[in-house]
């Protein structure tokens, strides 16, 4: 039984480092991505209308959202809610297979 549980352990840590490096990933493509589009939308237009600012808060968002979730800090889906799916769906489980 110990050996599944750190298999299990080592599982979720390679996930979470696995999300750390999406997100860092994801960050840098923000980093690089979003000046050079403010670039061109100032090169185009002279900030007439700054439509760079749309994709900058859409992807900040996800990346923000990105971010929580790989440190653990989701309020929507986070361990909390993890682990009370997986017993809703370990008992529908017990359920069925007890008929």
């Amino acid at each position: 039984m110990k050996t599944q549980e750190k298999h299990q352990q080592f599982q979720r840590a390679k996930q979470r480092v696995e999300a750390i490096k999406c997100f860092y990933g994801s960050l840098l493509s923000y980093c690089i991505v979003i000046p050079f589009l403010a670039w061109l939308n100032w090169k185009t237009t002279s900030f007439a209308f700054p439509w760079v600012i749309f994709p900058a808060i859409g992807w900040g968002f996800g990346l923000i959202m990105k971010g929580m979730a790989a440190y653990g800090n989701n309020p929507l889906w986070g361990k909390r809610w993890e682990e009370r799916k997986i017993r809703e769906f370990m008992a529908a489980d017990d359920n069925r297979s007890s008929f």
